[in-house]
């Protein structure tokens, strides 16, 4: 039941995402995530096969300690953006910003939940929905195309460097789902066990230490 809750969760968390770049992306002058049907949490429109099926049901099946996964990414054109300085990495980082702030939330729920008389199937949920959130958000900040970070570093840099960095993103994009998956492999095997402790970490700070 756990692990359903969890998957369930993820993909809720997943399309948030997903949803709030393209309400970014509306809000800064580019229609194009509305018109194709984007901007909506109805599950069906955003489900990728690999990131929101195959690989989530591999770390449950293999008892991987974590749960990751991606949807369909909302389409934008960054050429209707209002601010052509800034707003593309507006955009990127409108969906981890929703990610953390929905962990913010659900982790002060669950911290102040007790006193308020939320019983401990209503703090489980929201402890789900914080830690998964804060996941996400963070691990969309890694500056490794095609996660929310590059964007974001590539955007903001000046021209003669970010040029380099629309070479590298066009040719890691070009070999589509396995780029993903052997930096996913890679992350794995260096960087995941600090990471998780971090995430770990701040996740104590919003609950307080508590134990779900």
């Amino acid at each position: 039941m756990l692990t359903l809750l969890s998957f369930v969760v993820l993909i809720l968390s997943i399309i948030v995402h997903e949803v709030a770049h393209g309400y970014a992306a509306n809000s800064l002058g580019d229609p194009t995530a509305r018109l194709a049907g984007r901007l909506t949490l109805n599950p069906l429109p955003h489900i990728d096969l690999m990131g929101s099926i195959v690989l989530p049901g591999l770390l449950i099946f293999t008892g991987s300690p974590i749960l990751f996964g991606w949807a369909k990414p909302v389409p934008y054109n960054p050429y209707n953006l209002k601010n052509q300085r800034w707003g593309e990495a507006l955009v990127a980082v409108a969906g981890s910003a929703t990610n953390i702030l929905l962990a913010v939330v659900f982790g002060l729920i669950v911290r102040f939940g007790p006193a308020a008389g939320f019983d401990a199937s209503a703090l489980s949920l929201a402890g789900s929905i914080s830690f998964v959130n804060l996941f996400l958000g963070l691990f969309n900040l890694i500056p490794f195309p095609p996660l929310d970070g590059f964007t974001v570093l590539r955007t903001t840099l000046p021209w003669h460097l970010s040029s380099g960095f629309n070479r590298f993103e066009h040719q890691v994009r070009t070999a589509g789902t396995l780029s993903l998956i052997l930096f996913l492999i890679l992350f794995s095997y260096t960087f995941a066990g600090p990471f998780f402790n971090l995430v770990l970490w701040l996740f104590g700070l919003l609950t307080g230490n508590a134990s779900l």
